[in-house]
């Protein structure tokens, strides 16, 4: 066998197996609020700026729109969100919070900082591991957008 094809050598594999143990972490909490978690991305998106076009959305989460088309529509189906043409332009639509999205936020913080926290709380990575971590994989994500 080829050392470069061991499982144990790839970095993908444990980049995939975090991140889906991660999401698999979070989905307890996120059925609490009755969210995925593509869902809780664009309204954390929508929470730290409200009222932007799809394609702003799309861009911040590193996905087509074609992927957050289908999204928005059930999450506007929700209540959460509403989506209006553009003013200058009426192509571009643009995503709002509804008073219900905008509530979530709250519902959101009061539940998954604390559940993920004790998710994570016996783990042995301190608090700049994962500030590290993060900007590690900054710089992963930023060079393979290129």
């Amino acid at each position: 066998m080829h050392e470069e094809l061991r499982l144990d050598r790839q970095v993908c594999f444990r980049l995939y197996t975090a991140a889906r143990l991660i999401t698999q972490a979070y989905t307890p909490m996120f059925s609490e609020l009755g969210l995925t978690y593509p869902q809780y991305l664009v309204l954390m998106v929508l929470w730290e700026k409200d009222q932007q076009p799809v394609n702003d959305i799309a861009h911040r989460l590193l996905l087509e729109t074609n992927t957050v088309t289908p999204l928005l529509q059930r999450m506007e189906k929700q209540g959460l969100v509403a989506r209006c043409r553009g003013e200058k332009d009426k192509r571009q639509q643009i995503v709002s919070l509804t008073k219900a999205g905008k509530a979530m936020e709250e519902k959101a913080y009061e539940k998954i900082p604390a559940g993920m926290g004790e998710q994570l709380k016996s783990c042995p990575l301190m608090l700049s591991d994962y500030e590290n971590l993060s900007k590690e994989l900054d710089t992963l994500i930023d060079s393979l957008k290129k």
